[in-house]
């Protein structure tokens, strides 16, 4: 029997916790961000599974014990893992408290790309986190005037607004910036996204690349000093960033990194542009704009990098995911890429993805 109730705002995903003395901060913390919303609540497996989940606002909620384990999460990310679209059509945002000062946003960040390649869409700084000492609020509390417990609390409870209010920015001809640091020559990443372009009808793209020490890293400049260069839409080092990628940004309705592996992380260069992106972020918020990703591997790992892309530009530079927001394939000679069994159905799936989410007159 699939359970399907459409009375509730928003469905709450918060696994049973076997560590009651450990929930009592976390049940605070969504008392406060639910006002005023109804919601169902989903706390095992069995729920999971009998429970229709796509076209739904849902809020993951997720209290980890000093290991950083929930085990009766792992039931239901297997369950996600292995349910194709189980999201589809739905918004998402996570609440993740722990008691260590280690995990949660490893955890978070596992559990965001599980539940977007299940369908689910993330906005923009999809993640409100409580380490055990809330340290991790400081600067949110000095800004709210209040203390690090209010700072948690109301930190959820305007996520919980964020994704309640969620509308996806569609253009009539969307303008996509994709950024590389590869060589066309040998780049199984770039003969991707070729293939990718190629479908990708109607839309306005900019590529621009990163390649060959075009890019200085951030220096960790003051902060006096970062804002000072943001406010006027450059940073300290300038370059191709300041001149090319922050005007392309700022006009971008979606950003498409094109990621090679490289031992488990981005690029030099692409590290380099997350980071210098602080300046412009001081300044500018990017809640509206959709990040898109494409990551071949030589041999695996590809998760690893789609989740750096996902806790650097999304929980931190407040892109939003859309639904399978990234591409991951393995391919190792340079042009055998397009010989990957079942590649141009998995191209076609993936640049309807990308139309759905930013082209208006595209079906959800």
């Amino acid at each position: 029997m699939i359970l399907c109730i459409n009375t509730y705002d928003l469905v709450l995903i918060k696994p049973y916790c076997r560590e009651k003395i450990k929930t009592g901060r976390l049940k605070a913390i969504l008392s406060k961000s639910l006002e005023p919303y109804t919601f169902e609540t989903i706390t095992t497996v069995e729920e999971f599974e009998e429970y229709d989940f796509t076209n739904k606002r849902i809020i993951f909620a997720v209290s980890l014990g000093e290991s950083g384990i929930n085990l009766e999460w792992y039931s239901i990310l297997k369950k996600m893992r292995r349910s194709g679209l189980c999201f589809q059509g739905s918004i998402g945002g996570i609440i993740v408290d722990g008691n260590s000062e280690l995990y949660t946003k490893s955890f978070a960040r596992e559990l965001v790309l599980s539940a977007n390649m299940a369908g689910c869409t993330f906005v923009g700084r999809p993640l409100v986190e409580g380490t055990k000492s809330l340290q991790n609020f400081n600067i949110v509390a000095k800004n709210l005037e209040t203390d690090n417990l209010g700072a948690y609390m109301e930190s959820g409870h305007e996520l919980v607004g964020r994704v309640m209010s969620f509308q996806y920015s569609q253009k009539a001809i969307p303008k996509i910036l994709m950024l590389h640091a590869g060589n066309q020559r040998y780049s199984n990443s770039l003969d991707l996204w070729d293939q990718v372009k190629g479908n990708l009808e109607g839309c306005e793209i900019q590529e621009i690349s990163l390649r060959n020490g075009a890019v200085v890293d951030c220096i960790g400049c003051p902060y006096s000093q970062c804002l000072h260069f943001g406010e006027k839409g450059t940073c300290f080092y300038g370059g191709i960033i300041s001149e090319k990628v922050y005007p392309a940004i700022l006009e971008a309705d979606a950003l498409m990194l094109v990621c090679p592996n490289y031992n488990d992380a981005v690029s030099a260069n692409i590290a380099a542009f997350i980071n210098r992106l602080t300046a412009l972020f001081r300044t500018h918020r990017f809640y509206d704009k959709a990040l898109f990703g494409i990551i071949v591997s030589g041999y695996s790992g590809s998760d690893i990098v789609a989740q750096q892309l996902i806790s650097s530009l999304s929980m931190n530079k407040t892109f939003y995911l859309p639904s399978r927001f990234v591409m991951m394939e393995t391919a190792n000679n340079p042009g055998t890429i397009l010989e990957n069994k079942g590649i141009d159905e998995r191209i076609a799936e993936f640049s309807n993805n990308i139309l759905k989410a930013i082209c208006k007159n595209q079906n959800k």
